[in-house]
């Protein structure tokens, strides 16, 4: 793998396994319902409604949504992709019992894996993490298109500044978090992220839940 930009790395550096520890506690149960004010259980129903049998997911967390949501059939092809490895090894241990495939990766580069393509594509709260403006970050679809058979669901979840509906508590956060590098999403919108996915895609749907842009997407 080419060497990981400071400004990609910025935004991977506070997911340790240390801090991994807390976030589903804190990021998809605190944050999400007061900052956010887009409850986990909201992407969860994101998951079942778009997940298939051959799956990959991207920017992996702690696996949590993979634990939860309720694949097409018991024994489903499960692929992992992160430039993380704290993240990889978080999640693959707590879905060991679909012996998914790993791969250390970064999105917004040719993703030069030799593997086989797959049927639905999740990359939640993803791209608010990338550096960039919304139209340069969404090259990433253009190199999770190349992974994905035809007619793939590309489906996630992201955070918004412009476009959405903000409260006090959430502009504080992404104003820090922006400061730290750990988002890069200070001029990431929803009119914006429309016109990527439309540029990307044959078919698109974005539904936003407080801040949170929930999207899907078909080639």
């Amino acid at each position: 793998m080419s060497p990981v930009p400071d400004e990609v790395a910025a935004g991977h550096a506070f997911y340790t396994k240390r801090t991994l520890a807390f976030y589903d506690a804190m990021i998809l149960g605190f944050f999400s319902r007061t900052a956010w004010r887009c409850p986990a259980q909201r992407i969860l129903e994101h998951y079942d409604a778009h997940i298939s049998d051959n799956h990959l997911d991207i920017g992996v967390g702690t696996g949590y949504f993979l634990e939860r949501c309720h694949f097409p059939s018991p024994s489903p092809r499960l692929a992992l992709m992160d430039l993380n490895t704290d993240c990889l090894d978080v999640a693959a241990q707590r879905v060991e019992r679909y012996h998914p495939e790993t791969y250390v990766a970064n999105v917004l580069t040719p993703i030069d894996t030799e593997v086989t393509p797959f049927d639905s594509v999740g990359m939640n709260y993803l791209l608010h993490c990338l550096p960039g403006t919304i139209a340069s970050k969404a090259v990433a679809f253009d190199n999770i298109k190349k992974v994905a058979n035809p007619g793939a669901t590309i489906f996630g979840a992201t955070l918004l500044t412009g476009g959405v509906r903000r409260n006090w508590f959430a502009r504080r956060v992404m104003k820090r978090n922006n400061a730290h590098g750990i988002f890069s999403n200070a001029h990431d919108d929803l009119d914006g992220l429309h016109a990527a996915l439309k540029r990307n895609f044959d078919t698109h749907e974005v539904h936003v839940v407080g801040c949170v842009a929930i999207f899907a997407a078909q080639a």
